[in-house]
């Protein structure tokens, strides 16, 4: 799946919650981290749509 792509869907996400690049700011390893948790999720349940995994991803790593 394209990075560019996934990046793009967790900023969006991250600015429904109120967050954007300079209140939130993610290093490059935090990034590769949410992309590889939701290609993984992705991977686990095929069935579920994308964007509701990133809103869960992202959801888990901002009230972690």
């Amino acid at each position: 799946m394209d990075e560019k792509w996934l990046t793009k869907l967790i900023r969006n996400c991250l600015r429904q919650y109120g967050y954007d690049a300079e209140s939130l700011p993610l290093t490059d390893l935090e990034w590769k981290q949410l992309r590889e948790k939701i290609l993984s999720a992705k991977t686990t349940d095929e069935e579920m749509d994308m964007y509701e995994i990133v809103n869960d991803v992202v959801y888990e790593y901002i009230t972690k």
